[in-house]
């Protein structure tokens, strides 16, 4: 999951070789690697490829501001309830 999280990063916000650099924790907004746009294109890519819904709620930093944290965030989603 890590990887192909990482992978759609890569691939989608990070146009140089800046992604050489990217940790898992860094925060994308800090590095201000992933926008408002971004992050609604980053939200469609994870419920389709996980099969999850992400709530309006669940919108927050402490969900998807870095690799480390959306992998925490989606594998707490996956989880059956």
């Amino acid at each position: 999951m890590r990887d192909e999280v990482r992978d759609f990063i890569f691939k989608n916000f990070l146009f140089d070789d800046s992604g050489d650099s990217l940790n898992d924790s860094d925060s994308f907004l800090e590095k201000g690697i992933i926008d408002s746009t971004g992050m609604l294109e980053l939200v469609a890519f994870l419920e389709e490829k996980y099969g999850i819904r992400i709530e309006d709620d669940e919108l927050v930093p402490e969900n998807l501001d870095s690799v480390e944290r959306l992998v925490q965030f989606i594998s707490r989603k996956k989880v059956p309830s």
